[in-house]
């Protein structure tokens, strides 16, 4: 009703967003008969559970509850599986225990509830809760407690009171706690009442020490605090956080607003009548639903993707908060991230940032990249116009492209799809990254990136990545998911290093994409056999986990593609045809046996940020020589063999520091400079124009 009066004021006052002013009125979208928020929440409630290896989807699950039938996020999350088995539940007026739920039955007359108008757990019939269950008033002075619920709850008096059952229900051991209700519940050890800021629940509050739960969902806002999540994250728990969790209601008004703001375009030019655009609206509805939960599944993927390192990495974590701190973009104690002193602690003890974290520095990092965008002309430019497309059904894009290319709020949508497609993918530090290790700007970096993803078949790969859910296990997912990021960070890096202005972005594609089909199809032909082993070997392991093969060799091999660039440049540079220089890169390889020190650098964990910088510039330089070398060859009047006897000293050389290298400490990054100068004594006095 706020949202027809709202859009009424709207018309009346001839405001040029019309009935998009406010979103899910009459017109709109339907929250709660869509469901939308909780399925936004159960993509977190299904990601949790498969890194825990527990398949909800075919087995029970036992659940603790905030809320009741009637509420939209609680009513709607309750009916998203029939294996749920619902222990207990609250609200403000009721305390619902059923301490041996039956799946099915429970499911049908928490059906029953939702269906019927003002429900309450009251209406629950009771001759089908368990023994020693019930539905109990919170008005109550005491409550008798059945043996069932001492078992269940781990009570020992006989007596208790509404509150102090409350936070027994909340300690719980069970699967799932899921928050659908209103109220702060859970505060960190370390905080008052007081600070919790929710007075209302101040006597029913515990502290996320006494959590027993495996998995938090937070359906409804603020259930837990920042700081309670991190507590409990810290003890073992899976928690990420309610703007994570219940981000669909939100995403499905965006897609509201801005598939009516095109309509509305539509229909004052009478291309379409109100009434029409009312039933396209509602024929949307189920692609619109799709289309949000995509987006909740991906930003749960980008939280556990970053953590596959995150350990590892936290002082690449740190300096990132450092950077976005000096200019003026976080304050750190305001998002209750760590400070210097226990980000030191948390390495010592070989932790790193946590879910909760991760996503308050997710967020962010999105902010910070959509601002640089839309502080540039790069949404004007048309080859990014096609990011405009992902923001509606495909029907629209049939009948108004050339309308949606016209959007109102084109720069803004075209802005978030962009960060949302790389910062998703490519994790919250890889733009910090790119501009650390290379110095060039934001725009210079989306656009390499772009060429990277597209001469790479990214979005291709990363939907056959997804498509594996249920197929195989989401660490072995991940690890994947992983390894081809770092193709094509590497890529971005290798691209802006060669290309000091990226412009056109489709032209660089051009010269590229062709190409590399063609050597990613003959690679096999050229590859040598220790490297040929290897790649067989990591394809087989892929295929083991239930990949399939095609899927397992692309990922396998992502570290060898990068190569690829390299011949793909020295064969525009030079004029010979690309299976000869391909032929004369790989016998470069073999001769001075570069596939294992390369494959040293990459492997090589980098822990800080001046490794990272260290690694990158060892790589870059590896890379350059190595072309060089391979001009050498080719330019060689008598081949590879010719130049091989005319270096022998040097080749003598370079296999001595090889073996040393071989030997040393695995820790030491300092080893690779010695062998970039060996190499660098091969390269031809005054360099290369490669």
């Amino acid at each position: 009703d706020f949202s027809d009066i709202a859009n009424q004021l709207s018309q009346e006052y001839h405001f040029w967003l019309d009935d998009a002013f406010a979103s899910g009125g009459k017109t709109g979208y339907d929250h709660k008969r869509m469901g939308i928020t909780a399925r936004g929440a159960w993509e977190s409630v299904k990601r949790h559970f498969r890194a825990l290896h527990q398949d909800i989807e075919n087995h029970d699950v036992t659940v603790i509850g905030i809320g009741d039938m009637a509420g939209d996020v609680f009513g709607n999350g309750m009916l998203l599986s029939k294996h749920i088995r619902l222990i207990a539940a609250f609200n403000h007026l009721h305390i619902f225990i059923d301490p041996h739920p039956n799946a099915a039955i429970s499911f049908e007359e928490r059906q029953r509830l939702f269906a019927l108008p003002h429900s309450a757990w009251s209406d629950y019939n009771p001759t089908l809760i368990s023994s020693g269950g019930g539905v109990f008033s919170r008005a109550e002075k005491s409550i008798a407690v059945s043996p069932e619920m001492k078992t269940i709850f781990n009570l020992s008096n006989d007596v208790i009171t509404p509150h102090e059952l409350i936070q027994f229900i909340l300690k719980a051991n069970v699967d799932l706690l899921y928050n659908g209700g209103i109220g702060t519940f859970v505060k960190a050890t370390t905080e008052t009442h007081q600070e919790a800021e929710d007075r209302h629940n101040d006597a029913i509050r515990i502290d996320a020490a006494a959590l027993r739960c495996k998995v938090i969902v937070e359906g409804g806002n603020l259930g837990l605090t920042q700081l309670a999540r991190v507590e409990f994250s810290l003890q073992g728990g899976r928690v990420y956080t309610d703007f994570i969790d219940n981000s669909a209601g939100v995403d499905c008004s965006d897609h509201e607003v801005n598939i009516k703001i095109l309509l509305n375009d539509v229909v004052r030019q009478a291309r379409l009548t109100q009434i029409e655009r009312d039933k396209l609206l509602a024929e949307m509805t189920p692609q619109v639903a799709q289309m949000v939960l995509k987006n909740n599944y991906r930003q749960t993927q980008a939280i556990e993707l970053t953590l596959v390192t995150a350990a590892k990495k936290t002082e690449i974590y740190a300096a990132f908060i450092q950077s976005l701190e000096k200019q003026g973009k976080l304050n750190r104690a305001l998002e209750f991230l760590p400070d210097d002193q226990t980000i030191q602690k948390r390495m010592a003890e070989g932790k790193g940032f946590v879910r909760p974290e991760i996503a308050i520095l997710l967020t962010y990092s999105k902010n910070f990249l959509k601002q640089q965008i839309l502080a540039s002309d790069l949404p004007e430019e048309d080859y990014f116009s096609a990011m405009l497309f992902r923001e509606f059904p495909d029907m629209l894009e049939k009948k108004f492209a050339h309308d949606i290319l016209r959007h109102h709020l084109r720069r803004e949508i075209i802005a978030t799809q962009l960060t949302n497609d790389m910062v998703d993918k490519m994790g919250l530090t890889f733009v910090y990254r790119m501009q650390d290790e290379t110095g060039v700007s934001v725009v210079q970096i989306i656009k390499a990136y772009s060429v990277a993803k597209q001469i790479f078949n990214q979005d291709f790969l990363w939907q056959q990545l997804e498509n594996l859910d249920g197929c195989v296990n989401m660490d072995v997912q991940l690890f994947m998911m992983w390894n081809l990021n770092r193709l094509i960070r590497r890529a971005t890096r290798w691209l802006l290093r060669q290309y000091k202005h990226i412009d056109p972005v489709d032209r660089l594609i051009k010269r590229f994409e062709q190409r590399m089909q063609k050597l990613i199809d003959i690679l096999p032909v050229f590859l040598m056999a220790g490297d040929k082993q290897r790649l067989q070997e990591a394809t087989e392991g892929f295929m083991q986990d239930g990949v399939p093969e095609k899927l397992a060799y692309a990922i396998a091999s992502s570290s060898v593609r990068l190569s690829l660039l390299d011949i793909i440049q020295v064969s525009l540079e030079v004029d010979f045809p690309i299976e000869t220089v391909s032929a004369a890169y790989f016998s470069v390889s073999d001769i001075l046996d570069l596939s294992w020190f390369r494959r040293q650098l990459t492997e090589y964990e980098a822990l800080s940020r001046w490794d990272l910088l260290a690694r990158a510039a060892y790589q870059d330089a590896l890379d350059r020589y190595h072309r060089i070398l391979t001009l050498e060859v080719l330019r060689s009047p008598g081949g590879q063999d010719a130049w091989a006897c005319s270096n022998r000293s040097l080749i003598e050389r370079w296999h001595e520091i090889l073996a040393a290298l071989k030997t040393a400490p695995t820790g030491e990054l300092t080893k690779f400079s010695v062998g970039i100068g060996v190499l660098a004594d091969f390269a031809p006095v005054g360099g290369c124009d490669l």
